[in-house]
């Protein structure tokens, strides 16, 4: 019934998914649910053969069978001729992931067909955030055909049809609303905010905080050092991203508190077990083999950190982590050199107002 309902809802379109991860296998399952037909595009052949014959992503989300709707390919060729490309793969990659697109896509493409991109993070080499290296890659591409997709999301709930929420951003209104439409379903609910730079820097961002959680509880603490990480980590995402340009208001929302608190919370976060283990006494060269997959708070910290000292924007919490990823620090020196840092007050004062600010007594 369900699989009925939002047929109804939306016309049924074609998407294409560029990357077949975790990510990219649960939202083609979520729209292949809604009665849309999906190319699933991976690099290599053999893997995508076995996703097409066994029906199971049993790398990156075991479990989870592959609607019929879903055909699996690695050839990039068929998601051009499609509705809407959606790019689900690695920051670090998206720019060679662009390329591969611009490189076979012919002039009707950038008439015919949208991109959406759902990755969360900062270009290592250029800073930029993933729409900018999109839009840079693809000049051809409108920026109001392009959007993005975030908020709080673990690939294995939404593919169990677990009630999420997601927000859709573009420079367009229309656009964004046009995603809006065609993702809502009875368990993904979609909401539209104007602020494309705040909803990409809150998704990239919490990861470094998330990184700072897993330290955190890999070293033993509790619930009060995680709440503390949780709340100034905030401060320091909204510092840095009104500096960038974004909105204030964005990151109370789901794209900024709301993935911060499921990517710190959860040991479905990719970027909290590496923090884990970290806290625990490996190095990041050992973690990352470890886990698996990649863990984009890694790259991150370092890009906004050196963002936030050309731009004169306080990161302690960032600051720290960047030190522990570089073995300058252990852990524990970490959370020593954060709690003994000059006394402060907790709001600072060009955000409070007059009408609530101390008597001189």
């Amino acid at each position: 019934m369900a699989d009925l309902v939002s047929a109804i809802r939306t016309p049924i379109s074609h998407f294409a998914i560029f990357g077949a991860g975790s990510f990219g296998t649960a939202l083609a399952v979520t729209l292949a649910r809604q009665g849309h037909r999906v190319t699933l595009i991976g690099r290599d052949e053999k893997t995508m053969t076995e996703l097409n014959t066994k029906r199971e992503n049993t790398r990156y989300l075991p479990g989870v069978l592959l609607h019929p709707n879903i055909v699996c390919t690695n050839d990039l060729g068929q998601g051009i001729h499609v509705d809407y490309l959606l790019l689900s793969v690695p920051t670090q990659f998206m720019r060679d992931a662009c390329v591969q697109v611009r490189t076979i896509a012919p002039a009707s493409f950038y008439k015919s067909t949208s991109v959406i991109h759902v990755a969360k993070g900062l270009e290592r080499v250029t800073g930029k955030r993933v729409s900018e290296v999109i839009l840079e890659t693809l000049p051809a591409l409108s920026a109001s055909r392009l959007a993005v997709l975030s908020g709080p999301s673990h690939a294995e709930e939404l593919a169990q049809n677990v009630p999420t929420t997601l927000v859709a951003t573009s420079a367009s209104k229309s656009y964004a609303e046009e995603i809006q439409d065609v993702f809502m379903s009875d368990t993904l609910r979609v909401y539209t905010n104007p602020d494309l730079i705040g909803v990409e820097l809150g998704g990239a961002l919490k990861n470094i905080i998330a990184l700072g959680a897993g330290i955190s509880d890999g070293l033993g603490f509790g619930d009060n050092a995680r709440a503390a990480l949780i709340t100034r980590g905030l401060v320091e995402i909204a510092r840095l991203g009104v500096a960038l340009g974004a909105s204030t208001a964005t990151f109370g929302g789901l794209t900024g508190i709301g993935d911060l608190i499921v990517t710190c919370t959860s040991r479905l976060s990719r970027n909290w077990n590496a923090g884990y283990l970290l806290g625990q006494g490996m190095s990041i060269a050992e973690v990352l083999p470890k886990i698996g997959m990649v863990v984009e708070g890694a790259t991150t910290t370092k890009v906004a950190v050196e963002k936030a000292k050309s731009l004169a924007v306080t990161m302690p919490i960032a600051e720290a982590i960047s030190d522990l990823l570089d073995d300058n620090c252990s852990p524990r020196e970490a959370v020593l050199g954060l709690m003994n840092r000059k006394k402060t007050h907790e709001v600072e004062e060009r955000f409070v107002e007059a009408s609530i600010g101390w008597t001189t007594q």
